[in-house]
């Protein structure tokens, strides 16, 4: 009997405590069974373990504790909140505490508050201090390799041995001084065991250069063109060529443009770019060069004999050239007159190619007028009753006089080749050779 009320007496003793360990289940409180023994020694030894514990922290030195029964009070200040919610974290993994109260708060205080980050700026300034005889045998040995690469990169024989033009040794210069730069920084950064920053670094300046190539697209463009240009040179200082329209003679070729110098005395700056994609003419390349005209013969006229007429005319001009040889053709049959198309060749580098096309113009156009065969103004005919008394006057035959050739030399392309000589004289930044191959 007395045994039954015993085991009914412990039952209602673990359903009345059962509320009350749940009820105590926090989010911030210890979890666990709360044990029956209590005693002044345990509430001691976990005060003192928790400010064993608080010691050997930072920014714990104004925290005091008191355990009573288990439950833990933290009583002062910290220099942050994030410091006094770290409290219940750290007191709720000691062995024993039932319970926590955190009444610890930030302080104000301006001195506490300024004593550690003065602390913190001593001890990297001591770190400092350790660290710069490594940090300047590190930029010692940067320096050294970049002065080796600058040296290197400023001799003259093997880059420009290697390189077709002075523009292509520079590029190859650069190349050699960028390599020396990065080889000193990953030299600099292994002293320092930080190569990992090397990667860091690579990829911003890929993501930079990135960034500015699609910024600088057309600049970038250029001056790949111009480094095209510089190695196929398509033309030669003084050549006469045709660009996108505009004619001139090249004066030089620069890292941007080509530089041109027009019959009117003009420069014209064509973007590289812009030359590279061009249909480029060069009238230079071959010194026999062929000039074109068209001229009209009066319709009733022997055709084949004002061929033969006209093309012993160009055969005899002293600035033409035998081979080729001349040639005459009919162009067409207009209203009035039939039209002729001649050609001939001359020596463009001796005879300038206008006179020679002008005066082969007037010597024809005389052989055609003595002949009376010339073309006619446009007329029209009027039909009347003859007059058999009048008597058909007749228009005195004047024949024009059959001039000698003239001077057709090449004087104003002379001159136009000493200005340019001038001129290239006066800058050194031309990427044109003379001996350099061309396409």
């Amino acid at each position: 009997m007395h045994m039954r009320h015993l085991i009914r007496l412990i039952a209602m003793l673990l359903c009345l405590s059962l509320p009350l360990t749940v009820l105590a289940q926090t989010s911030d409180q210890p979890s666990g069974t709360i044990t029956v023994s209590d005693s002044a020694s345990q509430d001691a030894a976990i005060a003192n373990r928790i400010r064993d514990i608080l010691a050997e922290l930072e920014g714990y030195d104004d925290v005091t504790v008191s355990t009573s029964s288990g439950i833990v009070t933290l009583r002062g200040s910290t220099l942050d909140t994030v410091a006094a919610t770290r409290l219940n974290d750290l007191v709720s993994r000691v062995e024993g505490v039932v319970a926590i109260e955190n009444e610890v708060i930030q302080t104000v205080d301006v001195g506490q508050r300024l004593d550690p980050a003065f602390d913190r700026f001593l001890e990297r300034g001591s770190r400092l201090l350790s660290f710069a005889p490594l940090a300047l045998v590190a930029l010692t040995l940067f320096v050294l390799v970049i002065l080796l690469g600058f040296a290197i990169a400023r001799l003259k024989y093997p880059w420009d041995r290697l390189a077709p033009n002075a523009f292509i040794a520079n590029l190859y210069r650069q190349i050699v001084r960028i390599a020396f730069v990065i080889g000193g920084l990953v030299i600099a950064l292994d002293v320092l065991n930080a190569t990992a920053l090397l990667s860091g670094i690579l990829g911003a300046a890929g993501i930079v250069g990135l960034a500015i190539g699609f910024a600088v697209r057309d600049t970038v463009e250029n001056f790949i063109a111009s480094i095209m240009l510089s190695i196929r040179q398509p033309f030669r200082p003084n050549d006469t060529v045709e660009i996108e329209g505009d004619i001139g003679k090249v004066i030089r070729l620069t890292s941007r443009a080509t530089i041109l110098l027009s019959y009117d005395g003009n420069h014209i700056r064509i973007p590289n770019s812009t030359v590279f994609k061009s249909r480029i003419v060069n009238f230079s390349r071959n010194a026999e060069r062929r000039f074109t005209f068209e001229l009209g013969v009066a319709p009733e006229a022997d055709l084949a004999a004002a061929q033969a007429m006209a093309l012993e005319v160009l055969e005899n001009l002293p600035f033409g050239l035998n081979s080729p040889r001349a040639s005459v053709w009919i162009e067409g049959v207009g209203d009035s007159s039939v039209t002729m198309g001649l050609a001939a060749w001359i020596n463009q580098n001796d005879t300038s190619i206008v006179l020679a096309r002008s005066e082969a113009i007037r010597l024809v156009q005389a052989a055609y007028d003595k002949a009376g065969i010339g073309a006619q103004a446009p007329a029209y005919r009027i039909l009347t009753e003859p007059q058999p008394d009048a008597a058909q006057p007749k228009a005195a035959a004047q024949e024009p006089p059959y001039m000698a050739p003239q001077a057709v030399d090449a004087t104003e392309d002379k001159q136009l080749e000493q200005i340019v000589e001038l001129e290239r004289a006066e800058e050194h930044s031309d990427l044109l050779r003379e001996n350099a191959d061309q396409e």
